[in-house]
């Protein structure tokens, strides 16, 4: 039998010691109370058995729709600290996934390009699935709308696979959005460099009880119909690049993923409206 004994030199030689192991990079929003950002994203992922760097962009107390919120934006020294510190303890090799969400400002998304551009260069092949998150139909841009340059010129073309929702794919391509031939051709458009695939979150509205997520490669088109509920909880897109993440890792196809991530989406809404919450919960 093979013994260990422990030294005080064991605990010492943190520089020497094995880089700790993680599954998923998630780079988003932190709240201390509420689901969205990483502070759903985790706890998922976690859930499916991984292993989870949690970034933060910004730390809120809570969402800004509650009457009260406090916190705000990590200062750009901090966030790329953050970045650089986990690839200098060495952990990067261990990484399967990067995943990203809300940045808050066209600085940070430089950051964010110039972090991913030296992660490439390590691994080449490493999976990153950016949610471009800039605004919606109903709101319009909710960050600085300059955010979208960065977004389309520098981050995207790293990115393996991105989750915009309709407004996000116009704004990025340049391109109305009307229909599946128009949402096809503008998700197409962003095919460039790494990009492989997109899906389009919420993409068309047929009728009152069911929404389409759109799927878009190359060469292939997928349509994914599902429930619509008459609750709208903040994070459900956070929450849907999470699942879409953890089900890409197991090794579904990306429409197979998609169509797992909002079978997860539904069950996380019935179990929110059955426990009489307002919030998501796994």
């Amino acid at each position: 039998m093979n013994t260990f004994s422990l030294t005080s030199n064991s605990f010492q030689n943190a520089a020497d010691a094995t880089p700790l192991p993680y599954d998923v990079v998630s780079i988003q929003s932190q709240v201390i109370y509420g689901s969205v950002g990483n502070s759903i994203a985790v706890p998922a992922l976690t859930k499916q058995g991984l292993r989870v760097a949690a970034v933060p962009t910004v730390v809120l107390s809570n969402t800004p729709h509650y009457t009260t919120c406090y916190g705000g934006e990590l200062p750009g020294e901090w966030f790329r600290g953050y970045l650089n510190g986990f690839v200098e303890r060495g952990s990067l090799d261990s990484v399967r996934a990067i995943l990203t969400g809300y940045l808050g400002s066209p600085e940070k998304a430089q950051d964010l390009a110039d972090w991913l551009t030296l992660v490439r260069k390590e691994r080449a092949a490493l999976p990153v699935i950016v949610d471009p998150v800039m605004g919606d139909e109903d709101s319009g841009f909710y960050i600085p709308p300059e955010i979208a340059e960065v977004y389309r010129d520098k981050v995207i073309p790293l990115a393996t696979g991105i989750i915009p929702n309709k407004f996000e794919l116009m704004t990025l391509s340049g391109k109305q959005v009307n229909n599946l031939d128009d949402a096809t051709a503008a998700a197409r458009s962003l095919l460039k460099g790494n990009t492989q695939w997109v899906i389009i979150t919420s993409a068309f509205q047929p009728d009152d009880d069911n929404i389409e997520v759109v799927c878009v490669t190359k060469d292939d088109v997928a349509v994914i119909r599902h429930k619509r509920y008459p609750v709208t909880p903040k994070g459900t897109g956070d929450l849907f690049g999470a699942e879409l993440t953890a089900q890409l890792l197991a090794g579904l196809s990306v429409p197979d993923a998609a169509k797992m991530a909002c079978l997860r989406i539904e069950q996380a809404i019935i179990h929110m409206a059955a426990t009489g919450r307002s919030e998501l919960i796994l």
